[in-house]
């Protein structure tokens, strides 16, 4: 069995209108948000074999905050471009070259490609909020095979369900 966590980057500061997308830092309200989505997966032991990222400041922070959290090695986490703004069918191609010793991976990026992403795989919803967290199980021991076929939705969680 896979284990597929999507994970939206916490909110982001618009303070400068000078900075690029990519460039752009978490706000305080995201620097909030990030360890306590965090705390949250390890209350339910929800650990990471693995861990993908969007290269864009946001995303790579909110990656970084949860791997601290869970006690992910952050040297083991993946920093690609291809996740930026990415459409689902690119996400799900990357997400489909991860290795099979890992059984467990968290995605990180941005709408609306993950919420497209979501819907791919047979979930329902309107739009995953920012620093939340859709996971799906997969009938199957490889990624390549993961498909809305095989796909299970284990849980959907964000910062204002309390």
């Amino acid at each position: 069995m896979k284990k597929l966590l999507i994970y939206r980057h916490a909110k982001s500061a618009w303070d400068d209108p000078f900075l690029s997308d990519h460039e752009r830092p978490l706000a305080e309200r995201g620097l909030r948000d990030a360890p306590q989505m965090a705390q949250r997966l390890k209350r339910k032991s929800i650990i990471p074999d693995g861990m993908l990222s969007s290269d864009a400041e946001r995303a790579k922070v909110t990656a970084l905050i949860t791997a601290d959290a869970l006690n992910f090695p952050k040297e083991k986490i993946m920093f690609t471009e291809r996740l930026y703004h990415a459409s689902a069918r690119t996400m799900l191609s990357q997400i489909q070259q991860t290795q099979d010793d890992i059984g467990t991976l968290f995605v990180f990026g941005h709408n609306p490609g993950l919420t497209d992403l979501i819907e791919l795989l047979g979930g329902v919803i309107d739009n995953l909020p920012t620093c939340g967290q859709f996971g799906f199980n997969f009938e199957t021991a490889h990624w390549t095979h993961i498909s809305q076929h095989n796909a299970k939705i284990w849980f959907f969680d964000y910062p204002k369900n309390r």
